[in-house]
């Protein structure tokens, strides 16, 4: 572990002297300074984990130093000396930013333990800047695969209304990246530095989901020994991912609707009423507008979730992802296991003919799997799954031969369509009238074909809250 740089500021020269001899034995690297200028001064050109300063002092005096490392951002921990007479002094200097406060005069033991406590929260702080730092960097827009039509337009709903504070309702089949969109949208937001809390709503047994995310009060039922927070509550201030949502019972979904309306909740067998500030990213592998036909789902439930729509196409519909994709989750595991695995280019070529039905979570799983299991650093079509290399060749990522256990030719068709449109697309650069120029298509039907596939680029406006 590096060793700890502490600055002391005192402008008695005793104190100064012992808290500076102290330290050193302890292994710490010590500057110690007369007064505030001094500090100011250290401060300026060196990085010091913590500061143990003085209140009283010509120049500078303490509180002023404090300022100005919380003006620096407060990557300095700070501690303040102080006499018994001027214990309230030191409680305001810790208002204002103080970690902890030293009584002269100096009990050995004492100190060495105050420092030791204030090094290890620093520590603890710094880690978790960081790792905040990685968590942020991981789901920067530039990290998400695919630059297919369907990915872009993605892409720039979720720039539009990241910040935001307005409902995202997240649909697609399982596999698709819902979560990781959900993750995008929060650490991009003004809501990054407080919790993204998770949870499936279809993994949790009904009864149980109520308490789960409300919490309950001890007693409220069998097994509630202790009263516990709920997912709500723990996501304050944060973003709640809401997964599964198309399977939430009736009962549930009316409590749901009241915090979105309102903020606020009850815990299972409490009266008190809880004040939250949630903001909500809802998916689902269902199509929710159906289900409230259905008389399934509330449609005021659905209406309030769905103010921001984002619809995931499956791999499928976006064959060209497929070789961006596959590097990306192979560059992961090598980099994961400090290793070098390649794929040849006819593995590639079947890896892409592939339909995919767990979309992008299957084909993740897959490239984990033929590295762990693959023989050498280069991966061949001898080391995929028997279920690709029975895949017969593909034109386009389209299958041009019948394979031995048939195949249903209105998927294969609408799946040749789907790749075409999407050439057609990426040719013009979008520009519906040139790929329907490409096509030998008019217009309006192009545009109907990708209504249905949920491929119009209707980017919404600024979106208001709630």
């Amino acid at each position: 572990m590096a060793t700890a740089h502490i600055l002391v500021a005192d402008d008695e020269l005793a104190p100064r002297s012992i808290l500076e001899n102290l330290l050193t034995r302890e292994g710490y690297e010590v500057v110690a300074v007369e007064d505030g200028e001094a500090a100011l001064a250290q401060l300026n050109e060196h990085h010091f984990d913590l500061l143990i300063t003085d209140l009283q002092m010509p120049k500078v005096d303490g509180l002023e130093l404090l300022r100005e490392v919380q003006r620096a951002g407060g990557a300095t921990l700070c501690m303040v000396l102080t006499g018994h007479a001027s214990i309230e002094s030191a409680i305001e200097a810790m208002r204002s930013g103080a970690f902890d406060y030293l009584t002269k005069p100096f009990k050995g033991d004492g100190l060495r333990l105050q420092v030791q406590r204030a090094l290890e929260y620093g520590r603890l702080q710094s880690e978790n800047r960081n790792l905040r730092r990685q968590v942020r960097d991981k789901y920067k827009f530039t990290n998400l695969v695919g630059d297919s039509p369907q990915m872009q337009r993605i892409y720039r709903i979720i720039g539009k209304v990241a910040d935001s504070d307005a409902a995202v309702l997240i649909e697609g089949e399982s596999g698709t990246g819902k979560e990781l969109l959900a993750r995008a949208i929060h650490f991009n937001s003004g809501r990054a530095h407080r919790p993204l809390v998770p949870i499936n709503c279809g993994a949790i047994p009904k009864d149980l989901l109520e308490s789960e995310l409300f919490g309950h009060v001890k007693g409220a039922f069998t097994g509630a020994t202790t009263s516990r927070p709920g997912r709500f509550e723990l996501a304050d201030g944060g973003t709640l991912f809401l997964d599964e949502i198309g399977e939430m019972s009736p009962d549930l979904q009316v409590k749901i609707l009241r915090v979105l309306q309102e903020q606020e909740f009850e815990r299972v067998g409490g009266t008190k009423t809880q004040k939250v500030d949630v903001r909500v990213v809802a998916a689902t592998n269902k199509e929710l507008e159906k289900e409230v036909e259905a008389g399934n789902f509330r449609e005021d439930l659905y209406y309030r979730l769905n103010v921001i729509p984002i619809t995931v196409p499956p791999l499928r519909d976006r064959t060209g992802d497929i070789p961006l994709l596959i590097h990306h989750f192979l560059a992961l595991q090598n980099e994961r296991r400090a290793t070098d695995y390649s794929l040849t280019e006819e593995a590639v070529e079947l890896l892409c003919g592939y339909p995919y039905p767990g979309n992008v979570r299957e084909l993740e799983n897959l490239i984990e799997r033929l590295v762990v299991l693959a023989d050498g650093p280069v991966i061949g079509i001898d080391d995929l799954p028997q279920k690709l290399r029975r895949t017969p060749p593909h034109a386009g990522g389209i299958p041009v031969t019948i394979p031995p256990d048939g195949l249903v030719l209105k998927e294969v068709l609408e799946e040749l369509e789907h790749h075409i449109i999407d050439q057609a697309l990426e040719r013009s650069a979008g520009v519906k009238s040139k790929a329907a120029k490409l096509l030998g298509l008019n217009r309006t039907t192009l545009v109907e074909k990708l209504r249905k596939r949920g491929m119009l680029d209707e980017t919404p406006t600024t979106p208001s809250a709630g």
